[in-house]
C-alpha cells in the first residue's frame, strides 16, 4: 500500500489537523443583508457544503471595510456587530466536520459595482435612486480596473496605516468567531494584488517601483495580521501567481515572494492567477483542468512551502494525483462543489476510500451501502 498523502489523508497545519486535503474555495454569493450580515441563507449554504464531506470550508471572502467591498450583497467583517452571526456560521461548519476558515479582502478599485446578474457593472447615481449608492474605490494608483469605469482614489500614507489596521482588527474578530484557517486575498484584481502589479501600480514612493516596494504592503498587512491571529491555527494568502498581460506580476516573483510570506508566518500559498485583465462577457478563454496546478508546483518546491490548487480541478482522479505527486498540499474546489456539495463524498467513494459510505452521515451511510450491497448481489446473481 502506497504512504504517500493523498487526497483524503489529513494535514496538520500549526495546531489544526483537518480531515483531508480537500477544501471548498471561497465563493462570494452576493447574498448579504444591511451592513454586510449574514442572513438563513448562508447558514444553509455552509451548512449544506460541511455535510458534502470537504476536510475544509472556507466561507466567501469578508470585506475588512464597507468600501472593502466589491458589491454592496457582499459580507463583512469590518464591526464587531459581524462577530456573533458569523460565530454561527463557524460553529455549523464545524458540527458537520470540516474546519471552518474565512477569507479577507479589500476589494479596491474592483469595489462598488452591481451583483454578476445585473451586469457587474459600476454603481451609479441611478443605483443609489434604488437603495444602492455607489462609493469611492481606493487603489496604489488612480487607474480604472477597466476602461470607462470609476477612477479609484490612490492611497495614502494615512489611508495605508488604516487599511492595515483594518485587516488587523478583521482578523481577531475572525478568530472570535471561530474560524481556525484565515486566508488572506491578495488576487484577481483586489486592492493587494493591485499594489503587487506593475501594470497598476505606478507609485513612486516606498510603497511601488521595485518588487521590495511593491510587496511592502502585503508582507506589513501579513505581519499585523500575524499578530493578531491565534499562533496556534494556520494562515494562508491567496495569490495570482501570474498576471494575465505582458509587463505584469510574473511566477518569479510569486517564488520571491512566497519566500518572504514564509518569514512572515505564512503556513500555505494558495495558488490562483489572473484578475488584472479587461474583463469581457463576450470572450471565454478554453482552460485545460487544473491550469494553474504548475503555479502550486513551482512555489511549493522552490518556496519550500505548502501550497494549495485552484482553478477548474473537477475529477477525483485528477485532484488526488495533485497531492500524491507533491504538486499541491491541498485542493480547492469551487463551482463543482456548488453543483455538487457533496463531491468529496463522491471523490473518496470512487478513489476507493471509503468502500462502506463511513464517511457520509450514518442515515445516509447505512441506506448508501445497503442499496450498493442490493445491486453487487443482483449483479453477481445475474452473471
Amino acid at each position: 500500500m502506497s504512504t504517500h498523502p493523498h487526497l483524503f489523508s489529513p494535514l496538520t497545519l500549526r495546531g489544526v489537523t483537518l480531515a483531508n486535503r480537500v477544501v471548498v474555495s471561497p465563493m462570494q454569493q452576493y447574498a448579504a443583508g444591511p451592513d454586510g450580515l449574514p442572513t438563513a441563507f448562508h447558514r444553509q449554504h455552509y451548512g449544506r457544503l460541511s455535510l458534502g464531506g470537504a476536510g475544509t470550508v472556507i466561507t466567501e471572502a469578508l470585506a475588512v471595510s464597507p468600501e472593502g467591498r466589491v458589491t454592496s450583497a457582499d459580507l463583512g467583517l469590518w464591526s464587531d456587530d459581524h462577530v456573533g452571526a458569523l460565530a454561527a456560521i463557524a460553529e455549523e461548519i464545524d458540527r458537520f466536520g470540516a474546519t471552518p476558515a474565512t477569507q479577507l479582502i479589500h476589494a479596491g478599485r474592483k469595489g462598488s459595482v452591481s451583483r454578476p446578474w445585473q451586469g457587474y457593472a459600476p454603481l451609479t447615481q441611478a443605483n443609489a435612486a434604488e437603495g444602492d449608492p455607489p462609493w469611492t474605490t481606493l487603489a496604489p494608483s488612480a487607474l480604472p480596473a477597466n476602461p470607462g469605469w470609476h477612477v479609484p482614489e490612490a492611497l495614502t500614507g494615512d489611508g495605508i496605516a488604516r487599511l492595515v489596521d483594518a485587516y488587523a482588527r478583521a482578523t481577531a474578530r475572525a478568530a472570535r468567531a471561530g474560524f481556525k484557517v484565515l486566508d488572506i486575498h491578495a488576487a484577481h484584481g483586489y486592492l493587494i494584488h493591485t499594489f503587487l502589479s506593475p501594470l497598476s501600480n505606478r507609485r513612486t514612493d516606498a510603497w511601488g517601483g521595485d518588487f521590495a516596494g511593491r510587496v511592502r504592503l502585503l508582507l506589513q498587512v501579513m505581519e499585523a495580521v500575524r499578530s493578531a491571529w491565534p499562533s496556534e491555527r494556520p494562515l494562508l494568502v491567496r495569490l495570482s501567481c501570474v498576471d494575465d498581460q505582458p509587463g505584469g506580476w510574473t511566477l518569479d516573483e510569486s517564488v520571491a515572494l512566497s519566500r518572504l510570506l514564509v518569514e512572515a508566518g505564512v503556513d500555505v500559498v494558495d495558488c490562483s492567477s489572473g484578475g488584472l485583465g479587461e474583463r469581457t462577457t463576450t470572450r471565454m478563454i478554453r482552460r485545460p483542468e487544473g491550469y494553474q496546478v504548475p503555479y502550486a508546483a513551482r512555489i511549493r518546491a522552490e518556496a519550500q512551502v505548502p501550497t494549495m490548487a485552484v482553478g477548474l480541478i473537477t475529477t477525483p482522479a485528477f485532484a488526488d494525483a495533485v497531492v500524491r505527486d507533491g504538486r499541491a498540499d491541498l485542493v480547492a474546489i469551487g463551482r463543482e462543489a456548488l453543483s455538487n456539495p457533496h463531491w468529496p463524498l463522491h471523490a473518496a467513494r470512487e478513489l476507493g476510500q471509503d468502500p462502506d459510505f463511513s464517511l457520509w452521515p450514518s442515515s445516509w451511510g447505512w441506506w448508501l451501502d445497503k442499496r450498493a450491497r442490493a445491486a453487487a448481489a443482483a449483479a453477481e446473481g445475474g452473471a
